[in-house]
């Protein structure tokens, strides 16, 4: 892992073509953007970026580990010590995204108002949050439906929560009566995450 200071100071090199990346064509805007990962990666291999629309007031540059968890100094250190620009903002871990959210993941398509959630509970593992989520038309054994499941959840809550609070992650078909068999509305799960936080600081 190289230097933090070395991606900054490329960043603030390229400012005003990042800035302007609307006003450049097509291969100039693929080249410059491939090229922000490439040194993104020459700092720390993992990491990659997610660029927001511009907004009158900027653009929010955020940086995500994925959910790896070994990322995570890294990741941190490199907002930290962020330079100043004008028009950029620029976050740390993916941010949630609201409730109400429809997420496509691979073939798969999530309805966050159509699922549901129970916690699970483990004695051994008190501060290890598992979740069972109840969708609609849930596929056995299939991972990427679990992938996709995970992405909505931390579409939901965040990345960090979403990876440092989460041990377990199946799913189920929905239950004939959902509230009678524990579960609860999947867009009640980031108030839900604010209680389980609470509860486990104490």
């Amino acid at each position: 892992m190289s230097d933090y200071n070395k991606f900054w100071q490329w960043f603030s090199d390229n400012n005003e073509n990042l800035t302007m990346l609307a006003d450049l064509d097509d291969n100039q805007q693929k080249k410059l953007l491939e090229e922000l990962q490439t040194r993104l990666e020459e700092y720390c291999p993992g990491l990659s970026y997610e660029m927001g629309e511009p907004t009158p007031s900027g653009r929010t540059l955020t940086f995500t580990a994925e959910g790896d968890t070994d990322l995570f100094e890294a990741l941190l250190a490199l907002t930290d010590n962020a330079p100043d620009l004008d028009w950029w903002e620029f976050v740390p871990f993916k941010q949630p995204k609201g409730t109400d959210l429809k997420v496509t993941f691979d073939k798969y398509h999530f309805e966050t108002k159509k699922m549901y959630f129970m916690q699970l509970e483990s004695e051994e593992e008190p501060d290890i949050l598992g979740v069972r989520v109840a969708l609609p038309d849930p596929v056995k054994d299939d991972d990427d439906q679990l992938v996709g499941v995970y992405v909505t959840l931390e579409a939901l809550i965040g990345e960090f929560d979403c990876s440092t609070l989460i041990g377990y992650l199946d799913t189920c078909p929905i239950p004939a009566e959902p509230f009678k068999e524990g579960f609860r509305p999947l867009d009640d799960f980031p108030e839900f995450i604010e209680w389980f936080k609470r509860k486990r600081d104490k």
